[in-house]
């Protein structure tokens, strides 16, 4: 299990809520700091990656469990 800084539960939120509270918490993260984030909306799927090219940050790992998918991202220096 990746190792991360602080955790964002989206899950039962949908499309734009968990990209936008995504984006607002990445801001408060500092250089190499992990964002744990768990969605539940498909959608998140392709629009978190598509966010992280956006702000040039890094996932560091997806994965899916008991219906929840799990992003790690770490923020750029």
């Amino acid at each position: 299990m990746t190792v991360f800084d602080k955790e964002l539960d989206t899950t039962g939120l949908n499309c734009p809520m968990p990209v936008m509270k995504t984006k607002k918490m990445l801001q408060t993260l500092g250089a190499g700091e992990v964002l744990h984030l768990l969605a539940t909306d498909p959608g998140t799927r392709s629009d978190i990656p598509a966010l992280v090219g956006k702000t040039g940050d890094q996932i560091l790992e997806t994965t899916e469990e008991g219906g929840k998918i799990h992003f790690y991202i770490k923020k750029a220096s």
